[in-house]
């Protein structure tokens, strides 16, 4: 069995590190990933996907990647069932493991 996703796409915002209550530096990002076809009036539609970062990847991110930028995620899909107003659903959460910077040099950046 496997439970693998990989995605490229531009950060939304900007990265805000928080603290778990058990000490644990988190973050949650927001993915734009356009899809590979047209949809019926010729445009390509954009998912908006929320991926959660731990630890080093959390910090790594928020430190190096702003708005905008492009990055590659891989990771795993992780469900979790929440129970809202005396009904249930499934609430599905990418869990990031590896995050690829793949924005070229900014402008302001020294070349050497």
């Amino acid at each position: 069995m496997l439970n693998q996703i990989v995605l490229v796409g531009r950060l939304v915002r900007d990265i805000q590190v928080n603290e778990s209550e058990s000490g644990k530096k988190v973050a949650t990002l927001s993915l734009a990933v356009p899809r590979s076809f047209k949809n019926s009036e010729g445009l390509y539609d954009t998912d908006f996907l929320n991926c959660t970062l731990w630890d080093s990847a959390a910090i790594n991110t928020s430190t190096y990647c702003k708005k905008g930028d492009i990055v590659g995620i891989k990771g795993r899909v992780q469900s979790k069932l929440i129970e809202e107003n005396d009904s249930k659903r499934n609430d599905m959460q990418i869990i990031v493991e590896k995050v690829t910077f793949l924005s070229g040099k900014k402008e302001n950046e020294a070349v050497g």
